[in-house]
């Protein structure tokens, strides 16, 4: 690989925005892929690769480059060179990399490649909590899976297409694909593509959805003709997914705290020709109170920490702070208090995070089963995907039913 002056002076534009500034990664880099109208496939998948390389594996480079945080430019390109050096990318002859001390670089390396913490490039709170969570075996394998690169998986829309015919589509654009087992409506891009720009995008055909996340909407048992709440909606991914397990047929009521998240929702429902969404932002407890005992089925896609979802979100790494999680706990079960009375005898409500820690999941199903407001609900069963079981996201969701 040659290294090209202009991508890599946007790598290190990128993470100065990322490191320094807090930026969000996956902003920064739609940004940066817009800069230079002449970049083909190849430049932009350098760029943005090699930004969430970097972003990913922030600690470990800058102990190997010795430099600490903020970073100012030089100390950004040391650790460009500490990235280059263990890919075994030659260095060319810039003024940034005089006297990188290469067989040093690999060295510390190998000394580094004995602790966890650097090893997998993770804060120490980080590490800590995993280990109390998981076990220091498990979340060994775990966090070593969340720091690998994420498939992109597509999720066919049904309403329009079927998976064998977006194959075959995609086969003619020369983007070739594989069936996901046991992921009815999934299929994995064997190389990473633009697929955003393909007409069958564009006339919502499908939509770019993890694996584990695809298993969602049909853990909770939708049929068609059913009135389901999608309490925590967000921009839609799973709504629009029970739209099509629905055959459009019946009522999803999408809410979220957040509008401006619904109305993405509905750009992208027109596009999916998903029209038995209706969208109410939560502006206050009165929207919920409203559909008390009304509804068949009720998913809490709870707000969580995100870390099974780090190998698309790195940056989450260098966010996301203790203090974050014991709040977001409250928040979950609070979430899990309210939302559950939406469910009427005889109906079904799952509860699912992003995440893999124990006290974000089977914890929070146990904490609301024991409570008031859950005596009349019981585990019909849950799931547990662990990244490096799966080899996609993290996630866990409980089935309950009111009895």
């Amino acid at each position: 690989m040659r290294l090209h002056r202009n991508l890599c002076f946007a790598v290190i534009d990128g993470l100065t925005l990322i490191f320094n500034e807090g930026k969000y990664a996956d902003k920064v880099i739609q940004q940066l892929l817009k800069r230079d109208k002449r970049w083909g496939a190849r430049d932009r998948g350098f760029v943005a690769e090699t930004t969430y390389e970097m972003v990913r594996w922030k600690r470990l480079y800058a102990e190997i480059a010795e430099v600490k945080e903020p970073f100012d430019r030089d100390n950004l390109w040391r650790m460009f060179a500490v990235w280059a050096t263990l890919k075994g990318v030659k260095l060319p002859d810039w003024k940034y990399f005089e006297g990188t001390p290469l067989r040093r670089i690999k060295g510390r390396f190998d000394e580094l490649s004995n602790n966890r913490k650097f090893k997998e490039s993770i804060p120490d709170w980080m590490d800590e909590i995993g280990v109390k969570e998981l076990g220091k075996e498990l979340w060994s394998k775990e966090i070593e899976a969340l720091n690998q690169q994420a498939d992109v998986i597509l999720r066919v829309n049904t309403l329009k297409t079927t998976k064998e015919a977006l194959q075959t589509v995609l086969f003619d654009l020369d983007i070739e694909t594989d069936f996901v087992p046991n992921h009815p409506s999934a299929l994995k891009l064997k190389e990473r593509a633009n697929v955003f720009s393909t007409e069958a995008f564009q006339s919502g055909h499908f939509e770019v959805q993890d694996a584990s996340s695809q298993l969602v909407a049909e853990f909770l048992n939708v049929e068609p003709g059913m009135r389901v709440v999608d309490a925590c909606a967000g921009a839609g991914g799973k709504t629009l997914h029970l739209a099509a397990l629905m055959e459009n047929k019946g009522q999803i009521i999408a809410m979220d705290i957040y509008g401006n998240k619904l109305n993405e929702l509905k750009r992208r429902a027109k596009r999916n020709g998903a029209h038995n969404i209706e969208n109410r932002a939560i502006e206050s407890t009165k929207v919920i109170k409203k559909l008390y005992d009304k509804a068949d089925r009720v998913l809490i896609d709870a707000p969580c920490s995100g870390l099974g979802v780090l190998r698309r979100n790195p940056d989450a790494k260098w966010k996301l702070q203790p203090e974050f999680i014991e709040k977001i706990k409250k928040t979950q079960q609070e979430i899990l208090q309210q939302y559950s009375k939406m469910v009427k005898v005889g109906g079904q409500m799952v509860y699912a995070t992003c995440s893999v820690l124990p006290s974000e999941n089977q914890d929070q199903v146990k904490t609301f089963l024991n409570s008031e407001a859950g005596e009349n609900f019981t585990l019909v069963k849950d799931k547990k995907v662990l990244a490096h079981k799966s080899g996609f996201d993290g996630f866990y969701m409980a089935l309950l039913e009111r009895k």
